[in-house]
């Protein structure tokens, strides 16, 4: 009888013993690090998503929440610093509330040098931000094509994510931005200043790091 259990208590302390190294490895593993990135990586992006309007284009006006498409190309500086450029195409459908007239689409393409930090990992989770300069390319097709023209803009985007790193050339990515495309546009010959197309962005997609 004794043997008995002296056996189950060896058994309890293996079994308890495995649980503690195993809970201590995913500790480990989840540790906080600092600095996001090795330097001299070149990391590529390609996400797609949606992005609403933060307010209506014009006054009367109705647009639905765009499809999203960005393409990033980042090279790291140092262990928390990249530096590179993004490109990002979005369409909104446009339309007039009262009467109900479908307008057609405005299209978006952005160009955006774009810095990122990245000060800190957890395990496979690489959390960052970035902020990008440039300008938006802004065209309108559809129905009312030929009468609606809107002026190119300056960029402002501000992007919030993390990366989950599934190997460490391969990662899935989850994105949040803001993006200002404030400017005017010629509707009918006439000038109307009140036409703002900025944007939040919301991507997801995969990068690959070599």
């Amino acid at each position: 009888m004794g043997i008995v259990i002296a056996r189950w208590g060896l058994a309890g302390f293996m079994v308890m013993s495995a649980l503690a190294t195993g809970s201590q490895a995913k500790a480990e593993e989840w540790k906080m690090e600092q600095g996001g990135i090795e330097q001299g990586k070149v990391v590529l992006g390609m996400r797609a998503g949606f992005a609403p309007l933060t307010q209506s284009l014009t006054t009367n006006s109705s647009t639905d929440v765009a499809s999203l498409v960005n393409f990033q190309a980042m090279y790291s500086l140092n262990k928390w610093l990249l530096a590179g450029m993004m490109l990002e195409w979005e369409r909104h459908g446009v339309s007039v509330e009262q009467p109900s007239i479908d307008l057609g689409h405005q299209d978006t393409v952005s160009v955006l040098p774009t810095v990122e930090v990245r000060p800190v990992k957890f395990g496979p989770v690489v959390p960052y931000a970035n902020m990008s300069f440039g300008v938006n390319v802004n065209g309108f097709g559809g129905n009312a094509g030929s009468q609606i023209s809107p002026s190119n803009t300056f960029a402002w985007r501000l992007g919030w994510g993390a990366d989950y790193m599934l190997t460490k050339q391969f990662a899935l990515n989850a994105e949040m931005a803001y993006k200002r495309n404030d400017g005017h546009a010629t509707v009918g010959g006439g000038l109307n200043n009140d036409w703002n197309a900025s944007s939040f962005g919301f991507l997801f997609g995969a990068k690959l790091f070599f």
